[in-house]
This record gives C-alpha cells, structure tokens and sequence, in this order.
C-alpha cells in the first residue's frame, strides 16, 4: 500500500491546484450474495457479496479548470463515448450537489468528465458500478491535489462511501477479487456504509474464477433498479429475504475460505432466482427474465449434472447470464457455450471475463 501511496502522489503532482486532468479505471462486479432493498441514503437492507471483474471496466477522466470568480454553483460537462450526454450530465451534478458539503472544492472548479465502457450497455454487466466507482476515485485523487494530503489508509474506504452515494453495488467495486458491503452478523469488521475487501483467505480455486455473460437481450430494462429497490418496502416476503441474505453471506465466508465448490454453486444459484423471485412477487410484479434466460439456466444445470463440473448461473437484474466456473474447466466451458448457449444469445454475443485486482489509476 505504501508504493501505491508514493505512485498516487507521483502521478497527481503532475496537476496543479489550477487546472489539470486525474484519469482512473475502475471494473464492474458481479454480486453472488444480492442487495436488493435500501434504506435511508444508499444504506443496504442486507449484506451483499461480490466477486470484481477484470475485462468489464469504465474509464473516467475529469479534466479541471479553476473559476475567475468563486459561486456555490456545479460547472460541469459530461460525454460518454466522445459525445456530450445532458441525461448522464444532470445526473452527476445532482450527485455533485449530494457530496458538496464533504468536498467544497467541488464549486471552486468547472469540469469536463469524460467516461467511456469496454463492454457494451445493457449487457448485463453492472454499468453504474464501474462508472460511480471510477468517478469517486477521481474526485478522491482531485482531493488529494487541492486538500494537499494523502492519506493512503483512508483512501480507498472513503472512495468507496462516496462511490455508494451514486450507486449502492459501487461500493464493491473500489476493491479487487471478493468484497463484502453490509454488516455482518458477528463481524464488527464490515459496515453499511462502504465496502471492504474480503478479510478472510481465499482458497485457491476461488483465486482464478471465470464469469462469461451470456447477452440474451440488449434492451433498456423496462423496469430499473432503483425501482426495484424501492418495490421491496411493501414486498411480503422483504424480512425473510433479508434473513436469507444474511445467512447466505455467512455460508459464502466459509465456502471462499474452504473451497466448497458444491456449495457455491447451490448458494449463487438460490440468489439469483430469489431476486427474481421478489421482483415478480412485488406490487406490481414484474418479470425481466427471457425465455432464452431460462433455456440457458437449465442447460447449466444439465451440463452440470451430465460432467460433474462445477459451473453455475446467476442473473443480476436483467435478463443476461452470468456463467461462473474456476479456471480448471474453462476449455471444456467455452466449448459448452460455443455449441449450446450462443444459440440462445442475441447476435451471439457474449463476454469473457474473469476475476480481476480492483480499479486502477492511469497516467495522464
């Protein structure tokens, strides 16, 4: 952690105080224990748990401009892609406006952001977490610049607070391989309001897993997230769920820690169905899974049962595939996807990844 402390200083003393450009890449996650339902600001009504991706990233610069003339008002500009985007561009100003108080400098600059995806949108990779997670390490480092400290220790729990107040799953997202966020019964260690990585050992087959996302449909959900976190404070199966939750990260500590692939499987799996079980459950219910979703679940599972291989499904809140298996069988995987699963897939579209280290700072 010291060298990165003395990189981070390296890098960003290449700003000044009055203008200059702070550039991080910062991955998605693919959450095995689920959040689903919050409550007061971005706070989690369970814990959840998390395996951080390698390919799926977001890159994100903010390049700043000190003011003439001091106001308490956000000057922002923001593209996506190379192309100005007002809808995500108000959006970050409300965030902006959120976070100000923590860090005044905020009205003290105007600001160009530029964010770009290595993977494609709506593809069932988790977007606003890379994007948020990426954002709040950029004004983490600017802080950093204009506040004249760096406090390496602090750093990265801050940043992933201040990712959670954009999206709750980028919290995860600020550490590499397993993170948990949410308390944990028993476990003073983890908290609701940031992410930490997984204190406990990893077993070695957990240490190089694969995830493949099988793109079943590309559409904007008809229903967001937010919505559906929303849904579950009158959803009557909310408390037990929560519960299950809880107990469910417990199990998973102790699967990472001991390798039990069996069970793995068994615990990701419930996962997946009960979130969408509580979204068809809600008032109103609704379904986002496809039928191609559910031809893809079941061969899973016969190509499980058939070869004796540990793979194993699970969906966040859309339709799209996540098929996690370790490192081991991955040629006897990709052949499985390449002959039985594109078929089901839109344009025969999928994604290659794996397990990955965490964000990354980039040399500007």
């Amino acid at each position: 952690m010291c060298n990165l402390a003395i990189q981070l200083f390296l890098k960003m003393s290449q700003n000044t105080h009055e203008k200059g450009k702070i550039s991080w890449q910062s991955p998605s996650n693919i959450a095995l224990i689920k959040y689903w339902g919050k409550h007061g600001t971005q706070l989690p009504c369970n814990p959840s748990l998390s395996m951080t991706l390698s390919a799926s990233i977001t890159n994100t610069s903010i390049s700043y401009l000190k003011k003439q003339h001091a106001d308490k008002s956000v000057v922002l500009q923001f593209y996506f892609d190379g192309k100005r985007s007002e809808v995500f561009e108000k959006r970050i100003a409300v965030y902006f406006h959120h976070i100000i108080d923590e860090f005044p400098f905020l009205s003290d600059y105007q600001f160009k952001i530029e964010s770009s995806n290595t993977f494609p949108h709506s593809s069932g990779i988790a977007s606003s977490a890379s994007a948020f997670s990426a954002l709040a390490l950029c004004i983490m480092s600017l802080n950093e610049i204009v506040t004249g400290t760096l406090n390496k220790n602090a750093f990265y729990q801050q940043a992933s607070q201040l990712a959670r107040l954009g999206s709750g799953s980028a919290a995860r997202s600020i550490f590499g391989g397993y993170t948990v966020w949410g308390q944990v019964e028993g476990m003073d260690a983890y908290s609701d309001i940031y992410a930490r990585p997984l204190l406990s050992e990893i077993h070695p087959v957990f240490q190089s897993y694969h995830d493949a996302v099988l793109i079943v449909s590309e559409k904007n959900k008809k229903i967001g997230s937010s919505t559906g976190h929303a849904l579950m404070e009158k959803n009557p199966f909310a408390e037990a769920r929560y519960r299950q939750a809880m107990d469910h990260t417990l199990e998973m500590l102790q699967v990472l820690k001991t390798g039990d692939t069996e069970k793995f499987v068994k615990i990701v799996e419930q996962e997946a169905m009960t979130l969408h079980g509580l979204m068809m459950s809600s008032d109103p219910g609704y379904v986002l899974m496809k039928q191609g979703t559910i031809e893809i679940m079941d061969r899973i599972r016969d190509f499980r049962r058939k070869q004796q291989i540990p793979v194993a499904f699970t969906l966040d809140a859309g339709p799209n595939v996540h098929l996690l298996y370790p490192a081991t069988y991955r040629e006897m995987v990709l052949n499985f996807i390449n002959k039985e699963l594109l078929h089901f897939c839109n344009a025969r579209q999928w994604i290659d990844d794996s397990i990955g280290k965490g964000p990354k700072l980039m040399n500007e």
